[in-house]
């Protein structure tokens, strides 16, 4: 009998070791692609090359891989991939019992990558009105991308579906403008502030000069700035649109002041007005109250002889408000939000606004101070800072001390220190109010000179920190 040498036990068959996912592979190029363009512009000639073969093997068109060409422009050669930008980042709702789709997600990632690197790889260098027009079109459509996190908007809000009839940049009859700060909260500020400092690189006079490329421009006060200037050198059609960008920003940034001022504290009741017999001062809970007596049981009703109304007149007293704004360069911040806020407390009744501004020369405002837009234009941003001007203006107008504060906003970096910091102290001793103010600007951070600082500290005029609901509130308490 002849035996089987090459007999085995019976049993399964041993299974052979997985071997590596072609698809997660193809993922990992497409996205070790995208972190070499973000942190090195150079190009990585095996990464392209690799993810050029991914793309093309899946079906994509490989202009997603060139970086001149904008998502708007793909779409526009491609109008079938519109619908799959729409949403694109959105989570996606999980089922724990489906498998993944290896596939879907190496799509989702050349797709991803494009709309990612069109608005975070800037680049560096002089920035042509072409590249700025290209990164609002990508900003457009990463707002669409991201759906719903957007804030509520649906992914594929205000999309017509496929075609090129969907262009964020209005190419196919519909223009959407970009505004990186409606975006969601986490990301808003930093492409508002990659769009200023593509801009700050750009010929800004040649993007004024074109009024679609001018009207997609988003206020800011960087742009501000630059605008500010440079006013002397525009004309025409390029400083009518300046003066547009200009008061957009103004009228923004009024409404949000003018909401801070109407919330603050008010002053105090004078009950010595009686106050007006209207329906809206009606105080109904003490009519109440001190009509009880006239309750009747029996009819369960209750007779009112006498109505009470509540006081709503303030005392207020006619104030003087001398507002001085260090222009230089450093302090721009400043001096936009200061301009607006003089306008708005001009605005109050009996208080009486003035309103300087000065580098190493000093310019009387008061005349425009209603206008903030009017008073920005007449500004002169310079560089150096020389207090002692500006104090020349603002000491013949202290009148009455005791109804007069001064307000001084500056960094306090001067080069006549101790003359200009005993004419704030001889002020502070004549019995008016002096509020030095370090910056005023939105986000509360700026810099003060250490050796003004500790003299108005021993004043007992310590420097206000520079967020603006500070000096808000310590304006209307001193005219309350």
């Amino acid at each position: 009998m002849t035996g089987n040498t090459d007999e085995r036990p019976a049993g399964p068959a041993p299974s052979a070791a997985p071997g590596p996912d072609p698809d997660e592979n193809r993922r990992q190029v497409l996205y070790w692609r995208l972190l070499a363009r973000l942190f090195d512009p150079e190009e990585q000639a095996a990464l392209e090359s690799a993810s050029l073969a991914v793309v093309e093997d899946i079906g994509l068109p490989p202009a997603l891989l060139d970086p001149q060409a904008s998502v708007d422009s793909v779409v526009q050669r491609h109008p079938e991939l519109a619908a799959e930008f729409e949403g694109l980042m959105a989570p996606e709702p999980q089922d724990a019992g489906a498998a993944r789709d290896r596939a879907a997600e190496v799509r989702r990632a050349a797709l991803v990558s494009k709309v990612l690197l069109g608005v975070f790889a800037a680049g560096t260098g002089t920035v042509t009105a072409g590249q700025l027009t290209r990164w609002q079109s990508d900003a457009a459509w990463l707002e669409r991308a991201l759906g719903d996190l957007r804030g509520g908007r649906g992914a594929g809000s205000g999309a017509g579906g496929g075609g090129a009839g969907v262009s964020p940049t209005g190419t196919g009859g519909r223009a959407t403008t970009p505004r990186p700060g409606r975006l969601i909260p986490e990301i808003g500020p930093e492409l508002a502030a990659i769009e200023a400092d593509l801009v700050a690189r750009m010929r800004l006079r040649e993007v004024l000069a074109d009024p679609a490329l001018a009207a997609r421009l988003t206020p800011s006060m960087s742009l501000i700035e630059q605008l500010l200037r440079d006013k002397d050198n525009l004309s025409g059609l390029a400083l009518a649109n300046a003066k547009d960008l200009i008061r957009r920003f103004v009228d923004e940034v009024a409404e949000v002041l003018r909401t801070q001022v109407e919330n603050a504290t008010a002053g105090a009741l004078d009950r010595s007005v009686p106050p007006k017999r209207v329906y809206r001062n009606l105080d109904l809970d003490r009519t109440i109250w001190k009509n009880l007596v006239n309750w009747s049981p029996e009819e369960e009703r209750l007779y009112v002889d006498r109505l009470h109304y509540r006081h709503t007149a303030r005392k207020t007293t006619p104030q003087r408000l001398i507002v001085v704004v260090d222009q230089s360069g450093s302090m721009v911040d400043s001096m936009v939000n200061c301009t607006i806020l003089a306008s708005i407390f001009a605005g109050l009744p009996k208080v009486d606004v003035h309103l300087i501004a000065y580098d190493t020369h000093a310019l009387d405002l008061t005349p425009w101070v209603h206008d903030p837009f009017e008073t920005l234009l007449r500004t002169n941003l310079g560089g150096g800072t020389d207090g002692t001007v500006a104090m020349a203006l603002a000491q013949p107008k202290i009148a009455e001390p005791r109804s007069t504060a001064v307000v001084w906003i500056s960094d306090f970096y001067e080069w006549r220190s101790e003359a200009l910091f005993e004419a704030m102290a001889a002020i502070h001793r004549s019995g008016a109010r002096f509020i030095p103010v370090g910056s005023v600007t939105s986000s509360g951070r700026g810099s003060v000179n250490p050796w003004f600082r500790e003299r108005f500290k021993d004043l007992g005029t310590p420097v206000l920190s520079g967020h603006i609901r500070k000096l808000v509130h310590e304006l209307k308490t001193f005219l309350t």
